[in-house]
């Protein structure tokens, strides 16, 4: 039986399982703090603090690591849980006017929330568009439109928005020979060593539609400067293909408020979540279309939605299927509590490890020796953002949006 094409009236029951799946990719973001690299760099002959290090870093640009799986992961999340969001409201009498009004203040929100976040350690408001709240909000709307139609419109767009953005890549032109990259941030020896050739250059680095397209429109915004490159490559209309992946999500949430079993649950999952890398990669490889991240290629739509759907199922499978949930406390209180998760992460973070050092003193960490001193250092500023949310948790405190 297919996913039910409109959310039925009855709420479901909150699944352990997503909600766990949601507590591991919020630590993995938070667990930077941990700052692997650095004990990495300290200890060059360990090969397994660089595989650590490696995975707690993004690549440079094509394919990915652990790390780079964090934010697509929270974007197909947010459609996973959309089903069961509209179940719950419906449940409660909301019209369905009344909750896209909410929606749309949601997308507003979570946009502004992003651009808040961007702004921190600026002299002015800085109107950017590329943090994981904003791409988010940007495409939430239209998520949640997409929620009350049949799964098979879901799937259309889907597949229009994948098609759609490629060949928009596609059909503008080339970088011209002469491109000036050092003018937009791309040293030569990173084109050395990660620049695309022919048809793959569409999606090179600062030198794409979606680079063409902030450069007109972050400089419609108040700025400090002009708005020339972002130097990661990152862009606004990531946006899009975000959507899509939220849009796998919703479909996954189907699935799980489905009147499947279990078990085949699971197998709708893998099978989804093999299918997805095979295409991803295959497009990756071939050149048709790279697998980039920082950009959200439509192959990496593919790519990283397919792991999106392995992780899933690994969730569900041993704690909703098998019912193996006391492991997974330490992840609940995070992922029950994301939206708390992500601000104190990136508003408490270095001040919670500066006074570490002002009060317990920097030789504290070194009792391992001074190689290991970011982990330790790292550990115990993680240690405090958990307990700042298991405060949270045990009082029922929980910010939504």
């Amino acid at each position: 039986m297919n996913p039910a094409s409109a959310p039925a009236p009855a709420p479901s029951p909150r699944l352990t399982s997503v909600d766990a799946y949601r507590g591991f990719v919020m630590f993995l973001m938070m667990a930077e703090v941990l700052r692997l690299k650095r004990v990495a760099q300290a200890l060059p002959d360990s090969a397994v603090w660089q595989l650590l290090a490696g995975q707690q870093s993004h690549v440079d640009w094509t394919w990915a690591s652990l790390h780079d799986l964090i934010q697509p992961s929270f974007s197909f999340l947010v459609g996973v849980a959309l089903p069961f969001s509209i179940a719950a409201r419906a449940a409660r009498g909301q019209s369905q006017g009344a909750m896209t009004l909410h929606a749309a203040g949601r997308a507003l929100l979570l946009i502004l929330l992003g651009v808040f976040l961007r702004s921190t350690s600026r002299g002015m408001t800085n109107w950017t568009f590329e943090d994981t709240l904003s791409q988010i909000g940007l495409g939430y709307l239209f998520l949640f439109t997409l929620g009350f139609r049949p799964v098979r419109d879901q799937w259309a767009a889907l597949v229009v928005v994948l098609a759609g953005y490629w060949a928009a890549f596609v059909f503008w032109p080339l970088p011209p020979m002469d491109f000036n990259y050092a003018g937009v941030g791309v040293k030569p020896e990173w084109l050395a060593a990660n620049g695309l050739t022919g048809f793959a250059a569409h999606w090179q680095k600062n030198a794409n539609l979606a680079w063409t397209f902030d450069q007109w429109w972050m400089n419609l915004f108040p700025r400090e400067k002009p708005f020339l490159f972002n130097a990661g490559g990152y862009s606004t209309l990531s946006f899009i293909p975000t959507f899509a992946t939220m849009v796998l999500g919703l479909i996954a949430g189907g699935v799980l408020r489905s009147e499947r079993t279990g078990p085949q649950r699971v197998r709708w999952f893998i099978v989804a979540g093999v299918i997805g890398i095979a295409m991803g990669a295959l497009l990756g490889w071939s050149g048709i279309c790279p697998v980039v991240k920082r950009i959200w290629t439509p192959s990496w739509v593919l790519f990283s939605g397919g792991w999106c759907f392995l992780l899933l199922a690994g969730f569900y499978w041993l704690i909703d299927v098998r019912g193996r949930r006391g492991w997974t406390w330490p992840l609940l209180v995070i992922g029950a509590n994301s939206i708390a998760a992500y601000l104190i992460a990136h508003l408490f973070e270095s001040f919670i490890e500066k006074n570490l050092v002002t009060h317990f003193g920097a030789g504290v960490f070194r009792i391992c020796g001074p190689a290991y001193e970011p982990l330790l250092h790292g550990a115990a500023t993680f240690a405090l953002m958990w307990a700042m949310l298991w405060w949270m948790y045990r009082r029922k405190i929980f910010l939504k949006i």
